[in-house]
């Protein structure tokens, strides 16, 4: 079964390493790194915002978790948002 993550990062170079150390890794199958795109927020009582780059990761089922935990490591920010999630159907029409 397919699995997807997604990610941000504070510029496209950080997005580029993690997702060649990722595929590198065989941890993932294929990155896409979208943006530049515009992030709004409250963090420690402050609202900003900043310029990011959005990154979804291509990867499967079984290594979903291993990819995340290595993807935090990997990661710039202090406490990334690292979204992960089994997908349960594909455009040819498989289901799990």
């Amino acid at each position: 079964m397919s699995a997807l993550i997604w990610c941000p990062f504070p510029d496209r170079d950080s997005a580029r390493a993690a997702a060649r150390t990722l595929l590198d890794e065989k941890l993932i199958a294929c990155a896409n790194l979208l943006g530049p795109i515009e992030s709004i927020f409250d963090w420690q009582g402050e609202r900003g915002s900043a310029e990011e780059i959005g990154a979804l990761f291509k990867t499967n089922e079984d290594l979903l978790d291993r990819a995340i935990t290595r993807l935090e490591v990997l990661h710039p920010y202090d406490t990334p948002a690292i979204l992960g999630w089994r997908c349960d159907s594909s455009a040819d029409g498989t289901r799990a």
